[in-house]
């Protein structure tokens, strides 16, 4: 896999190393850099990266990248010779939007939110199954997690026992909220919200964090403006001590999202923004450390 390495703290001379934090740019210690440039990170938009377990394959979202079927689109790359080559969209795009993908820990399945025809209304959770050599053909999740109001950004957990997705329907805080279901195969149980960190801005792409942790997304309008992303950790009821993801681009004025662990590596996160440099486009894929909250279980359902 290409990065731009040059911030891992094991590549930083112990000089360096003292300058950044004596400066409080301690942060920039678990940055990475950018994921797959010239493949994956493009002059368009590259959102919401996600790798197999096997760390064989990249699947992201782009709403502006040449070559899909319309719209919002999923794209692949695969890993040969320890880079990402052959970027491509999907087959199971549509000229409706396909969006927010997730592979399962156990790699057999790749969520993701669509209003393609025949589901619900709005935005619906969607799952397809992973073969060797493509993403088999999707189905809606059945049960109770989809509505006529949007539902998007599902992630699963690891132990694939439940569903963390945001959704605008029914009676949020205001716009979308952060909601936690119980899977059983295809189908997902009466969701409810998570305690601790929704408000009346929009909060979604959420990820759950090893360790009790929560990382997710806060915005006044979840598709337009600035977005921050945020890291809360369990106190075994609710979401507590919520704060910014520590990351350089990482701004309130600024536009990041989409985080997501790397199931392949998870110690790493995959996150969407628009660093100063290395940069691609207008929001690209960039791996850092992922956070450590220290929290327990029991937030999940």
């Amino acid at each position: 896999m290409r990065r731009t390495a040059a911030v891992r703290p094991s590549l930083l001379p112990a000089l360096a190393l003292s300058a950044a934090l004596a400066s409080g740019a301690a942060w920039a210690l678990s940055e990475f850099g950018i994921e797959g440039m010239g493949v994956v990170a493009t002059r368009a938009d590259e959102v919401h990266g996600t790798v197999s377990p096997d760390g064989r394959r990249i699947v992201w979202a782009s709403p502006n990248r040449d070559g899909g079927a319309g719209g919002w689109d999923l794209w692949q790359a695969s890993l040969r010779d320890g880079r990402w080559q052959d970027a491509r969209a999907l087959a199971l795009n549509t000229r409706d939007a396909e969006r927010d993908p997730a592979f399962s820990a156990d790699g057999r399945w790749l969520y993701f939110a669509s209003d393609r025809r025949g589901g619900r209304g709005g935005l619906d959770l969607y799952r397809a199954p992973v073969e060797r050599d493509a993403i088999g053909a999707p189905r809606a999740l059945a049960g109770a997690a989809n509505t006529r109001a949007d539902e998007r950004s599902p992630a699963p957990s690891r132990d694939g026992r439940a569903l963390l997705f945001a959704g605008n329907g029914g009676a949020t805080s205001g716009g979308y909220d952060l909601f936690a279901a119980a899977l059983d195969g295809d189908a997902a149980a009466a969701p409810r919200a998570l305690d601790g960190v929704n408000t009346r801005a929009d909060e979604f792409d959420g990820a759950w964090l090893d360790g009790g942790g929560l990382v997710f997304a806060r915005a006044d309008a979840a598709d337009a403006g600035p977005s921050r992303l945020h890291v809360a950790r369990c106190d075994g009821r609710r979401y507590a001590g919520v704060a910014p993801l520590a990351l350089s681009f990482n701004t309130a004025d600024g536009r990041t999202l989409g985080a997501m662990l790397d199931w392949n590596k998870p110690a790493e996160l995959l996150v969407t923004g628009s660093a100063r440099s290395p940069r691609a486009g207008g929001l690209d894929l960039y791996r850092m450390k992922a956070p450590t909250p220290g929290g327990q279980a029991g937030c999940a359902g």
